[in-house]
């Protein structure tokens, strides 16, 4: 380590370029977003329900690393758009099932051009996004296993 290296300076943290980063991806998101009245936590979790149609909130949680806390309300307001529903499972009462619906499904083919919007705003050629794309999910497991 170098002689006067301060680790409380804010340009020796490697949270800050992820957290700065992640907030003006999600910033970038917004306009293409507010065409499907969606929030960016709402449309990863119908990317989520699209994939899967069905899950258990604990399951959703899992795939979104948020808790119940935030999925609850999170759920609710998209059931009340119409594009999930919710109902107990037979076999658990405590288990909570999410469904896509017909709805929901629709709302799928309106975003089917929101991933190709945004490469274009990031620009990162291929290779590197694939790169960054590995490096960040290496160390979200490294994270998360702690």
């Amino acid at each position: 380590m170098e002689k006067n290296f301060d680790p409380l300076k804010l340009e020796n943290q490697l949270c800050f370029p992820l957290y700065a980063c992640a907030k003006e991806i999600v910033k970038a998101y917004k306009p293409y977003l507010d065409e499907l009245d969606l929030t960016y936590t709402q449309y990863i979790t119908m990317m989520v329900m699209w994939e899967h149609r069905e899950l258990r909130v604990k399951e959703v949680g899992e795939y979104l690393y948020l808790d119940s806390g935030t999925l609850t309300p999170l759920l609710k307001r998209l059931e009340e758009k119409g594009y999930v529903s919710r109902r107990r499972s037979k076999d658990d009462e405590r288990d909570l099932i999410v469904s896509v619906t017909e709805e929901g499904m629709k709302l799928r083919e309106r975003a089917l051009s929101v991933p190709e919007k945004l490469a274009k705003c990031v620009d990162l050629e291929e290779e590197k996004a694939r790169a960054l794309y590995g490096i960040l999910y290496e160390v979200l497991g490294r994270v998360r296993d702690k």
